[in-house]
């Protein structure tokens, strides 16, 4: 069958799909050297199209998954990326086209793939109970091997989870292996069903509650102190009725406000404490910690849609608003449901991280993507969350970066000491590159940079993995060498 894409600007440049698997070993080092320290494999997920979209039209979070994987040891560097070959690949795979409609609604469909999961596995990857994880919150996560990439299947945590999905944007905590996840929709399109889950390094499930969301909103990340789970319900609703007759998936409802819900951890539905606060969306949560009474979120906030591809009820596009980092907080002995926000800086910026050994704790420093121009170039943001300083490393012009990778130097070092890891888009040489920054002063510019000769095309986020806890899971000689 003729494969033949649209002509649409997502896919042309450097969106243009690659449908390509690379295997590089032994990455070509520009300048620098890796330091020695550098032990461990970054995991990352994006999406890719397997074949032209079956509508003729597409939005950028949508495509099939493909999985990455750079793995350093020893001052060499490899890559490997694979397509994530989950029901949704196969089936197409089998029929030579796409058969999937818009974006998350079944009911545009091929008649085909009836009952057959259209989850892409395209947006996250996690490490637990020795299973390397790739995730999108629109179905259960899909295991894949740790050392190639290759597909093992659906894993529902030995059926332990109720939920129909789980999120893309779990808390995974590197030094117990503790899981604290959830699922929106928990159970099935256009339902109010929330669940919070948190496991531990065996897939046991210590804590499960639920509860009710307002409307049947996206909650797409969420964040966690010691005492709370803390979930950001945005005017992105989903009705039933509407996707039935061929809308999109979710519809911008500007009259409705920002909901936040406090979740005790270990507590019931009933002990929730409800925020409101005026239309806008939270995306990507940086850190959340506690201050007596108070609980703060630092999370990238927009005034208005942060997707403004899907539209109003009505089918008006709202125009897309910056995001700004900022800080929301949530006043227990308050007696009203409003909070608080101040933005920490001025500058737009997306994907925040922090230093994932100290989530739900004040942290110093946080790291995100900023400086979006024109000709998509960007660079990476250090913020001082004390002061609101903010520092800068940007590769160049045609040059863009994506969603930045915190390392510790060594087991134990201080918060923000360690490594940062940034692949970078040279736009107009049609290849990637792996930037190493030192996290303490990233205007210094990369201790390291790699060549890599294929082209990257987007990822949006993951997670590094210890060598010596990847190798304590490995079967036989597994990652003994790079």
């Amino acid at each position: 069958m003729e494969v033949r894409f649209p002509d649409l600007p997502l896919y042309t440049g450097w969106g243009k799909p690659l449908r390509t698997e690379s295997t590089v070993d032994g990455l070509e080092l520009i300048e620098g050297t890796v330091p020695a320290e550098l032990d461990g494999t970054w995991y990352r997920a994006g999406p890719d199209r397997q074949y032209a979209p079956m509508l003729g039209d597409d939005i950028f979070i949508d495509g099939e998954g493909m999985a990455h994987m750079i793995r350093i040891r020893d001052g060499s560097v490899s890559y490997r990326s694979r397509w994530v070959r989950n029901a949704r690949f196969n089936a197409q795979a089998a029929a030579g086209r796409s058969l999937f409609g818009k974006y998350r609604n079944r009911f545009t469909d091929d008649p085909s793939v009836e009952g057959i999961s259209g989850g892409t596995a395209n947006t996250n990857v996690i490490f637990h109970n020795g299973r390397l994880l790739v995730l999108k919150e629109d179905d259960l996560p899909f295991e894949v091997d740790p050392d190639t990439l290759d597909p093992m299947g659906i894993y529902a945590f030995d059926g332990k989870v109720r939920a129909t999905s789980l999120s893309a944007h779990p808390k995974w905590f590197p030094d117990d292996g503790r899981l604290l996840t959830y699922s929106y929709q928990a159970k099935g399109d256009g339902s109010n069903d929330v669940v919070f889950y948190d496991m531990d390094d065996q897939g046991n499930i210590h804590d499960e509650i639920w509860f009710e969301m307002p409307w049947a909103s996206i909650c797409h990340d969420f964040a966690v102190t010691p005492h709370y789970a803390i979930f950001p319900f945005m005017p992105l609703v989903t009705t039933l009725d509407n996707i039935k007759r061929g809308t999109t998936f979710y519809e911008w409802h500007p009259d409705k406000q920002v909901v936040v819900a406090l979740v005790k951890r270990g507590g019931k539905a009933e002990d929730i404490r409800w925020f409101r606060g005026p239309a806008g969306s939270l995306s990507h949560m940086m850190n959340a910690f506690e201050d007596g009474d108070k609980v703060h979120l630092d999370a990238c906030y927009y005034d208005g849609n942060c997707f403004p591809f899907f539209p109003t009820p009505e089918g008006k596009h709202v125009e897309g608003c910056p995001p700004i980092l900022s800080r929301l907080t949530f006043d227990l002995s308050r007696n009203d449901d409003g909070f608080d926000r101040r933005p920490l800086i001025n500058t737009p910026g997306e994907m925040p991280r922090a230093d994932d050994r100290y989530q739900g704790q004040a942290c110093g420093k946080g790291y995100l993507i900023v400086g979006r121009q024109p000709d998509g170039s960007s660079g990476i943001g250090c913020v001082d969350l004390a002061t609101g300083e903010l520092t800068r490393w940007a590769p160049g012009a045609l040059a863009s970066v994506h969603e930045p990778q915190f390392v510790p130097r060594y087991k134990g070092s201080a918060e923000g000491d360690g490594w940062l890891l940034v692949i970078v888009n040279r736009l107009d040489a049609g290849h990637s590159e792996l930037a190493i920054l030192d996290a303490q002063d990233i205007t210094r510019g990369p201790v390291a940079r790699l060549h890599l000769p294929v082209r990257v095309r987007s990822t949006f986020h993951g997670t590094w993995v210890d060598g010596e806890k990847l190798r304590a899971h490995a079967p036989g000689e597994m990652a003994e060498t790079v």
